[in-house]
Order: structure tokens, then C-alpha cells, then sequence
């Protein structure tokens, strides 16, 4: 086998901020297998569902994605108590759904009104419903910043800041820069336009790795096959496209 440094590396296109019904703000039409579909056909071959402070469809969701070809992440898009919204990204799933559990006890206890909010559906593999979160998924968690940060990596996660070129929920416009308390070495970004900006503004953001995802809530807002990570993907398996894929968010490659 050659060294690392040595080997061909792939690019792999990807989408690492996706909603599904799940959240009361994203369409019902954003099933599993339609975001699988919807991502196949616009040339992404790696996707994280982060659904709101929730991953109860992400055991759909993977089998939604093998049956495309594509490689899944299980995911969430945490509330912190200070509204800022964290990407977390589990390399399994089983860490995924024990990590879903621990925030259900962190969540509002606030109903969901689906005539206002939204539906919070939770769907099998073939996209029947088979459950609805009755809590609402939208509101903060009662976990601050450090906490929320901690208890994600003592499940194993991977955590970034959301969007943080966008005004809502974003770290930047809550908390007025990329605080180093945190040790986060990746931050997303909406636009990739706005890279620029932020390096210029926030000098933090030139030593860490960045990804550009669409947070999409409709299916149409699904990222096209733009952006890409090269990795190293021999011998070829999902789980060590995984593997590689966190390595290279955590700054290990």
C-alpha cells in the first residue's frame, strides 16, 4: 500500500447542512428519499442530514442514500441557549441517535403547533410516516455554547458553527466573532462568496478549514455539485470516506 502522501485523492462533492420534515420550517416534501434523489441527480456524492435539535430521521435517511449511491452523515443542527446554531456530525449513527436522546432532555418544553410552525414528521425507509416530534424543534436547547460544544464531543461528534455569514443564528452576528474557546476548527459558510469577507474581518477564520453548505429547507435549495473535498479513499468504503471526511473538518488532513 503507498503512503499517504502518495496516493491519488478523489474529489467528493457534498452537502453537509440539509433539513428534512423533521423540521417544522423545512417542506414535507423533503423526505429522505427525495433529498437522496434530489442530491443523485445534482452530482453529490456526500450528504449530512441536520435536521432541528433532532436525528430521528437520519436511520432513513442512510437507507434512503445507499439505495442513491450516496454517502450519508448523521447529523444535527444544535440550538444553543444562545441561539447560535452548531453543525454537529457523527462518523456512526449509533452515536447519532444516543446523542438525539441526551437532547431531548435539553429541549423547551414547548409544544409543536403544526398550523403555525410546521410538521415534525419522523419517517421510515420508505418515506412513511411513522411519527410526529410533539416538542417543538425550532427553539433553543437549554445547553450554552461551552456546554453544548462539550457534551456533542463526548458522543463523538464533530461540531462547527452554522452559516456564519448569514445575520440569523449565526455565531458571528450572536456572539460578534469566532471566539477560540471552543476549539472549533472548520466553520461553515452560506455563500461561498462571502469567504472572502470573513477572512478579512475575522483573521481567526484564515487558520481553519471551511464548507460551503445550503441549509436547505426545500428540495430545490439542495446544493449543486460546487464544492468538493479531496480525500483519500483507499481501499474504498463509506465508512472510511467518513473517516477521511472528519479528518479533514478536524484539520488532520
Amino acid at each position: 500500500m503507498r503512503p499517504n502522501c502518495l496516493r491519488d485523492m478523489t474529489p467528493y462533492y457534498y452537502d453537509l447542512h440539509i433539513h428534512s420534515c423533521l423540521s417544522p420550517c423545512a417542506d414535507d416534501d423533503m423526505t429522505p428519499n427525495n433529498i437522496a434523489g434530489m442530491a443523485a441527480l445534482k452530482g453529490l456524492q456526500i450528504l449530512a442530514l441536520t435536521d432541528h435539535n433532532s436525528c430521528k430521521n437520519c436511520p432513513a435517511f442512510f437507507s434512503a442514500c445507499k439505495r442513491q449511491g450516496i454517502i450519508p452523515v448523521a447529523g444535527m443542527e444544535l440550538s444553543t441557549a444562545e441561539d447560535v446554531h452548531l453543525v454537529c456530525l457523527f462518523e456512526n449513527i449509533e452515536d447519532a441517535m444516543r446523542f438525539d436522546v441526551e437532547i431531548e432532555k435539553h429541549l423547551m418544553s414547548v409544544d409543536n403547533r403544526p398550523e403555525i410552525f410546521g410538521n415534525q414528521l419522523v419517517l421510515d425507509g420508505d418515506d412513511d410516516i411513522i411519527g410526529e416530534e410533539s416538542k417543538l424543534l425550532i427553539s433553543a436547547t437549554d445547553l450554552w455554547m461551552g456546554d453544548a460544544v462539550e457534551l456533542a464531543k463526548s458522543f463523538g461528534a464533530h461540531v462547527h458553527p452554522a452559516h456564519v455569514d448569514r445575520e440569523s443564528n449565526g455565531i458571528i452576528s450572536v456572539l460578534g466573532d469566532i471566539p477560540t474557546d471552543y476549539g472549533f476548527g472548520c466553520f461553515e459558510l452560506n455563500d461561498a462568496a462571502s469567504l472572502e469577507k470573513i477572512n478579512g474581518e475575522y483573521p481567526i477564520s484564515k487558520t481553519m478549514k471551511h464548507v460551503v453548505s445550503s441549509d436547505a429547507h426545500h428540495l430545490w435549495d439542495i446544493s449543486e455539485a460546487d464544492n468538493s473535498v479531496m480525500l483519500d479513499d483507499e481501499p474504498y468504503s463509506s465508512a472510511l470516506v467518513r473517516k477521511r471526511l472528519f479528518e479533514y473538518l478536524d484539520g488532520q488532513n
